[in-house]
């Protein structure tokens, strides 16, 4: 009886857990600009790269300046949505970019 108490017992922790958003998000106060390109943008490696324009990625407490790169699109066709600042109750944070 004990051996299965504990098996529910850690069932239910383990769901518990997986249920939990582990995306934790930073909030800004303001919102970041990029400071305008610091670097050429290189060549297109083939046909099939997109450009991706820099993003904010979380670092610490905020979010630093990740310049833009060719990616490879997933699958013919892809679309490449820009990340984007939204505002909350307070402050801003970042969404990233995602292909559709």
């Amino acid at each position: 009886m004990k051996t299965l108490r504990k098996i529910l017992f850690v069932s239910a922790a383990l769901v518990m857990f997986a249920t939990i958003d582990s995306s934790a998000q930073i909030v800004v106060r303001s919102r970041l600009y990029h400071r305008g390109p610091a670097f050429v943008r290189p060549a297109r490696p083939s046909a099939g790269h997109i450009w991706i324009e820099g993003e904010w990625v979380p670092r610490g407490r905020t979010y630093v300046e990740r310049p833009g790169y060719w990616a490879l699109a997933p699958r013919p066709h892809a679309m490449w949505i820009p990340g984007h600042w939204d505002r909350r109750h307070r402050g801003y944070v970042w969404v990233p970019g995602y292909w559709r």
